[in-house]
């Protein structure tokens, strides 16, 4: 008996409701046919509900693709879709790439599979070496700016010591201390062997803090709005460093002209960041409906001396990120005209490899 006569025909329906690929059939008119388990899940639909319905509307396919999927009917060639946008029927985005084949006499098989999560650990793995390049250049300037505050700190030492009005030497104590600040933030913030202080912290205090901060300088027309997930646990953190981090987004938000700012908390489960997988993170959003980051810029945002405005200094981006990462946290961002949100994650769980 030869291998052909014992093989047994399979029909391909129960093969396809097992895969973890997205599968979905369509006609000519580019009605959904079939569709996999795997296709419900990720389009969050159900077959008996949507069997039937234009599947492009569906999903918000763009035009361009509507284009060739009728095309293809017609001609009868396959073709692949790299990094394709479209949105579940509850409005969740998802980047996918989607292969698609003609079947029988004019219906189209598509295989849909959601690749935001490969994009996203490699926009993070991006950015933690544009972190790492950044840190190199600012150590490099730390140690310029330590010398003449050494300097400046010396000069007004030998002066106290001349000066015989007690009154006049409280000026030269204020020039002493604000060098030694200064000195002590550089350290802390750029140094070669800086450590975080870790202690106990409660999240929406230091978001607080950071509002009553903004608040104070008195931005014309801001509106600083607040949505926190009060169930979000304390945690071990350096408060300081991260006032400053937030600080520092929420700032360059004011300051690029947002009239509305919104400082969002909540948790996420089994987050990856990096390479490292944990079970639970801490999300912070800072939401401001200025004029978006240009998008010659987006790629380079987090090196330091890049700045949109010109009266900018081009650190605190570059710097909020140096600190989160401290923090074996990241800092990303979505922005285009009316809407930017950056995004602050900060582990809370135990690690797994």
């Amino acid at each position: 008996m030869s291998l052909s006569d014992r093989l047994k025909p399979v029909s391909a329906e129960p093969l396809l409701e097992t895969l973890t690929t997205a599968v979905l059939v369509l006609d000519h008119r580019l009605h959904i046919a079939y569709l996999n388990p795997a296709a419900e899940n990720l389009f969050e639909i159900s077959k008996r509900q949507v069997g039937g319905h234009y599947w492009p509307e569906l999903v918000g396919a763009g035009k361009a693709l509507v284009k060739r999927l009728e095309a293809t009917t017609g001609t009868r060639h396959p073709f692949t879709e790299r990094e394709l946008a479209l949105h579940s029927a509850n409005g969740h985005r998802m980047t996918v790439d989607c292969i698609v084949t003609p079947s029988g006499k004019d219906d189209l098989l598509l295989e849909i599979m959601q690749i935001d999560r490969h994009l996203r650990i490699a926009h993070e793995e991006h950015l933690l070496v544009q972190q790492q390049a950044a840190r190199e250049l600012l150590r490099g300037m730390a140690h310029e700016i330590k010398n003449p505050l050494g300097g400046l700190r010396g000069a007004a030492q030998l002066l106290e010591s001349e000066l015989e009005n007690d009154e006049l030497k409280e000026y030269t104590r204020v020039i002493i201390g604000e060098a030694d600040r200064l000195t002590n933030l550089v350290d802390r913030m750029l140094g070669p062997n800086n450590v975080i202080e870790n202690r106990v912290i409660n999240i929406h205090q230091v978001l607080e803090h950071v509002r009553s901060l903004v608040d104070a300088e008195s931005y014309p027309g801001l509106e600083l709005v607040r949505e926190y997930d009060p169930s979000i646990p304390e945690f071990p953190a350096d408060a300081e460093l991260l006032i400053q981090a937030i600080l520092n987004l929420v700032r360059n938000a004011a300051q690029a002209g947002a009239q509305k700012i919104t400082l969002i908390s909540r948790t996420r489960r089994q987050f990856t960041i990096g390479h490292t997988r944990h079970k639970l993170v801490i999300q912070i959003d800072i939401v401001d409906d200025g004029p978006g980051i240009p998008a010659d810029m987006q790629e380079k945002i987090f090196y330091p001396m890049v700045s949109g405005r010109a009266d900018g200094t081009g650190l605190g981006l570059s710097i909020a990120q140096s600190m989160i990462n401290q923090h074996h946290g990241i800092v990303e961002f979505t922005s285009e005209p009316g809407q930017t949100v950056f995004t602050v994650y900060l582990p809370l769980g135990v690690e797994d490899a």
